[in-house]
């Protein structure tokens, strides 16, 4: 049963009607600081730790809850006599619960401003040891550090004549050990980013020791392959706009192949959330690629453009607007097999015609601009770590290198194909045309090869490359990629350049007669 509580926040979020609320259970408060001013003006009788401790708060409050009358209540074993014997011959009372949050360690060293001393002075030292004790201590203590679970715990309290079932404990002390973990691992990310100046805004964003944290979502029934087993992770600092942000409206249950698809199908489709004139976007994406990608006035059109693309692919693939989904749309694609569907958002109408295939997935994620800190790839006995690309090349930085200048439609063309191509496994070639792409050749040995597999892409799904703009995730090595491509049907190529053989790349554009530009940026995907 709890009688007596400890409450020291820095997130003061919820904690008054929560304190509030133990008083009215008849619960015994004890506080710090900050805390206990807040609960004392607000006409709450709450005991000072220093009162507690009989011993002042000392070192401008880093020595202050550090002490036996605290540590001895939080410890002590209820069912082992000799504990109790203990506290009772040292004057210890129990403490039953513990509601604490740590010093804002990673919002201040977040801070551009932060200095050394202000970052060293947030590293919690009594905070992460109470909540140890408590954890540790969990079948007779219930411990708080996330104002979410206030109520829950609560509501159990008054069911139960203050009492938390030691389900409820062991919850709550799992959270806290996964919390003070993590507030370690960002502690010594921080520490060990800085060099032997110890400058703030110098410090690497590669820590000689790296700590991750993310929490398990689900378990999946199996990974890649059925022999494969496998699990999704969240990032607990998780990006807005972010794929882990989905909420799922109807649908099985997500599966490996699924997330990890239509991550490639989210993150494409949000490049053209900022597209000139808010054009709606659609991306179909199969196994990791797009077979289709379009902009059109609104989401049918656009899925319409994109679906013409490889309609064969399309089967079964990953669909992704930037824009609502309507009944439209919705009637549309509910005439082809699709195993995910993502948008920000589904009309009424769009829900109740994909109600009736209750197999489909229904994702709605928040848009956002953000990309994740660090992009990750596991090697044997390692772990290779990149920043994301995250750069999409402006119009202002590009350098036409053909006699021919583009066109106002090719370059149109190009700036959009240049984007897909960013989302295109390597090599990568994209044939794009009004807001559409035309053909895509992706993940071949050779560059000409993937030329040749979007030219053959296309005329498949019956598609005329004449007149297309063409994009080249990384520079032709040799003329030949340009000659497939120019003899394919295309008027224009945009490309990083940066080969030892530019000038005969160039030579042969101006052979051809059509305009060629250089962004000076890669965009390798593997």
């Amino acid at each position: 049963m709890i009688r007596t509580a400890l409450l020291s926040v820095s997130d003061k979020s919820g904690i008054l009607p929560f304190a509030q609320a133990l008083h009215a259970q008849g619960i015994k408060l004890i506080s710090t600081g900050g805390t206990a001013k807040l609960l004392a003006e607000n006409h709450l009788p709450v005991v000072e730790v220093s009162s507690l401790t009989k011993f002042p708060e000392m070192l401008d409050g880093r020595v202050k809850t550090l002490h036996p009358m605290v540590h001895g209540g939080l410890l002590a074993r209820r069912d082992f006599p000799e504990h109790m014997a203990a506290l009772k011959e040292h004057g210890i009372d129990t403490i039953d619960m513990l509601v604490i949050n740590l010093y804002p360690f990673n919002e201040t060293v977040a801070r551009e401003n932060c200095s050394f001393e202000d970052a060293v002075e947030n590293i919690d030292i009594g905070g992460p040891a109470m909540l140890r004790a408590a954890a540790k201590n969990h079948q007779d203590v219930t411990v708080l550090i996330s104002p979410e679970d206030y109520e829950p715990v609560l509501a159990e309290m008054k069911a139960n004549n203050n009492t938390v079932s030691y389900k409820t404990n062991l919850g709550l002390a799992k959270k806290v050990f996964a919390h003070t973990a993590q507030y370690d691992g960002a502690i010594a990310n921080y520490l060990s980013s800085l060099g032997d100046e110890l400058d703030h805004k110098a410090r690497s964003a590669y820590p000689d020791t790296l700590h991750l944290a993310f929490e398990k979502v689900q378990e999946m029934r199996y990974g890649e392959n059925p022999h494969q087993s496998a699990a999704f992770y969240k990032d607990i600092q998780t990006v807005d706009g972010a794929l882990a942000n989905y909420k799922q409206l109807q649908g099985k249950e997500l599966s490996y192949n699924n997330i990890a698809d239509a991550d490639s199908a989210w993150e494409c489709v949000k490049s053209f959330s900022n597209n000139a004139g808010g054009a709606a976007a659609c991306v179909i994406i199969k196994h990791a690629n797009p077979c289709g990608v379009a902009v059109g006035a609104n989401a049918l059109e656009a899925y319409q453009k994109a679906f013409k693309t490889d309609p064969s692919s399309a089967f079964g693939g990953i669909i992704a607007f930037n824009v609502q989904c309507d009944g439209s749309a919705a009637e549309a694609i509910s005439k082809q097999f699709v195993e995910v569907l993502i948008a920000p958002s589904f009309t009424a109408e769009a829900k109740a015609i994909f109600a009736a295939k209750q197999n489909v997935r229904l994702l709605e994620i928040p848009l956002g601009s953000a990309f994740n800190t660090f992009d990750f790839k596991r090697v044997g006995g390692g772990l290779l770590v990149q920043s994301p690309d995250a750069k999409n090349v402006l119009q202002s930085e590009m350098r036409v290198v053909s006699q021919r200048q583009p066109t106002p439609s090719e370059m149109n063309d190009m700036m959009f194909a240049w984007r897909v191509a960013k989302f295109v496994k390597s090599n990568a070639i994209v044939y794009c045309a009004n807001g559409m792409t035309l053909g895509i050749g992706a993940g071949q040995m050779s560059r000409v090869d993937s030329a040749r597999m979007a030219s053959i892409k296309a005329e498949n799904a019956g598609l005329s490359l004449k007149g297309s703009a063409v994009a080249s995730d990384a520079f032709f090595p040799f003329r030949d990629g340009l000659d497939v491509v120019v003899n394919g049907g295309a008027s224009c190529a945009i490309q990083p350049g940066g080969s030892m053989r530019d000038d005969e790349i160039i030579a042969a554009a101006n052979e051809h007669g059509i305009a060629m530009i250089f962004t000076g940026t890669r965009h390798f995907r593997h």
